[in-house]
């Protein structure tokens, strides 16, 4: 399983398995923020499976689902409050990845630049470009 670091408390990935918790646990995380809704793909298991799972580890576990493209400003005001009460560092994760990094740049916007939010992404690998006129909006704001 490969993460991609978006911060120095949040990193992403795609689609984890039960098996991958140990290694999280090992890797040091603490928290998961699963944003894919339960039977979306063949390849997930249950949240409730993931939960369980990261639990034996010692690592809370929370759903912020969002539908593929629909990330909305609900959502990532959810996202940010849930980054603010788990143990960090976090995990947040669904089919690729872009969904959990769409809810972590929207969430930041107005506190960072949009250029930093997505230039972050880039270098995890994900193209944000549609969503900058949402970050400026959000970042005019101010």
């Amino acid at each position: 399983m490969k993460f991609k670091q978006l911060s120095p408390d949040l990193a992403v990935s795609q689609q984890i398995q039960l098996e991958d918790i140990s290694v999280l646990a090992q890797d040091g995380f603490r928290s998961i923020i699963c944003n894919r809704p339960d039977g979306e793909g063949p390849d997930q298991p249950a949240f409730s499976e993931v939960e369980q799972e990261a639990a034996r580890f010692g690592i809370e576990a929370r759903c912020l689902p969002a539908a593929p493209d629909n990330v909305t400003d609900t959502h990532a005001a959810a996202f940010k409050l849930l980054m603010a009460e788990l143990p960090k560092p976090v995990l947040g994760y669904c089919r690729t990845g872009r969904r959990s990094t769409s809810m972590w740049a929207l969430s930041r916007a107005g506190e960072e630049a949009p250029s930093k939010l997505l230039e972050a992404a880039s270098q995890a690998g994900y193209d944000l470009g549609a969503l900058a006129p949402r970050l400026e909006e959000k970042s005019d704001r101010r």
